[in-house]
């Protein structure tokens, strides 16, 4: 029997935590060297991206848009727009390649966006992401798989030291460059799709750049047909191998749901042992291994008397929940932004696909809340202690910099947690 899923039967969202597809689309592109991203929507789409962004990272985010009316979308369907806006792009500078995706308009509208993109005379990758479905990680993801389908060549060898990491929209920059670091201490050379663990990271460029800078560059996504291993995180990724084996036969594929804790780090470790034939991983592997082994002893004794709520996107959701219930913590509420293959099996005792009006309504079932800024002014008023995770987060610097998977990132993730909870028992034993 599968766990039972509640999905809300409200005709609206209250007090959504919910991000959109072109959202997740825009920061896809953001992983590619040198690209812009052009909305194909209304400019306050566009606007609303760019400011948001902007908050989370504290970075300058690059992206354009065609700035489409209803009466233009009526009258026109977008074609005008989409070739101007590209005109004006490439009048200013030069990008590798121009990410064209769409918002609810055009695709009410029924553009056709593909036949757009074959007229124009420019590298293109083009997406269709409806912000009227999906959310921040299928728009990730339908990203993802539109550059593998439009941009890799095919190939009938392979590169056996050459691996391709796919990871969910979830991971922040530091995340994508750990687990990078991870693999290649086992002879791999990686390449991350996207990558925003040198583009959105936080490091100080040497000027304002109009263009996004760092991430996997447009020559790299050409060959990585003769990759020999592709490794997914997150199930929304899994589509993604699925295009990139197509153009390769050859390529091995391992999928993980995620990389959080010691049981899914393992995995990956015995995956990487098994595929080079190394007798054990390198030493600071083990190292941390061993730390993170502590980490859940000295946490224990705090997570063990914490009632949890987790609030997020489905990958991310299923990292967290079992990191904390890995060491004694009770994830009571699991509420997820969309459906997912991942709620089937997430440790916690109620999952719910819904908003934080459902967190608000529940309460009394726990005395943590794990989730992004918006959950934040819901902890103040009810008085729980709060871990901040995923997007938005508005209130501190350093998102990019936080990391919670792997060994390493577990010691990281159940320290915040115990401490939040120690303190979040002790302000209630002071009232």
């Amino acid at each position: 029997m599968g766990k039972v899923i509640h999905k809300s039967s409200k005709p609206l969202q209250v007090n959504p935590f919910k991000l959109s597809q072109p959202m997740g689309a825009t920061l896809a592109f953001l992983g590619i060297d040198k690209c812009m991203p052009l909305m194909h929507g209304g400019q306050g789409c566009t606007s609303f991206t760019k400011v948001f962004l902007t908050r989370h990272f504290c970075e300058p985010i690059a992206i354009q848009t065609t700035a489409v009316t209803d009466a233009i979308a009526v009258l026109d369907g977008g074609d005008y727009s989409i070739v101007e806006s590209v005109k004006n792009i490439t009048k200013k500078v030069t990008p590798s390649l121009i990410g064209l995706h769409t918002t609810g308009l055009p695709e009410t509208k029924g553009d056709d966006i593909a036949g757009i993109a074959r007229q124009i005379e420019f590298p293109m990758v083009h997406v269709n992401t409806p912000d009227y479905e999906g959310g921040l990680e299928s728009g990730w993801a339908r990203t993802c798989k539109a550059i593998i389908e439009e941009i890799v060549q095919p190939a009938e060898r392979v590169d056996d030291n050459k691996l391709v990491l796919l990871p969910h929209v979830s991971l922040q920059p530091i995340e994508v460059e750990k687990a990078k670091e991870f693999i290649e201490s086992f002879g791999y050379n990686v390449y991350a799709v996207p990558d925003l663990s040198t583009s959105l990271d936080g490091h100080l460029g040497n000027k304002q750049a109009a263009l996004s800078s760092g991430g996997i560059s447009v020559d790299e996504l050409r060959t990585l047909g003769d990759a020999g291993l592709v490794l997914t995180v997150g199930d929304s990724m899994q589509s993604c191998a699925s295009s990139l084996q197509q153009k390769n036969s050859e390529m091995r594929h391992y999928h993980f749901a995620h990389l959080h804790g010691l049981e899914a780090t393992d995995a990956l470790v015995k995956v990487l042992l098994d595929e080079t034939g190394f007798f054990g991983p390198p030493p600071t592997v083990s190292r941390w291994r061993r730390r993170l082994q502590d980490a859940m002893l000295d946490s224990h004794f705090s997570l063990g008397q914490t009632r949890f709520l987790v609030a997020a996107e489905p990958d991310q959701l299923s990292g967290l929940c079992q990191t904390l219930h890995d060491s004694g913590g009770r994830v009571t509420v699991a509420i997820s932004t969309v459906d997912s293959t991942q709620l089937e099996t997430l440790q916690a005792e109620q999952v719910m696909v819904g908003d934080l009006e459902d967190a608000e309504l529940m309460a009394d079932e726990y005395d943590v809340m794990i989730g992004n800024c918006h959950c934040e002014a819901l902890a103040h008023r009810l008085g729980k202690g709060m871990v901040l995770r995923g997007f938005p987060n508005w209130e501190q610097v350093g998102n990019a910099l936080k990391n919670d998977i792997l060994y390493e990132g577990g010691c990281y993730l159940l320290f915040e947690a115990a401490n939040t909870a120690s303190a979040a028992r002790n302000e209630v034993q002071h009232v």
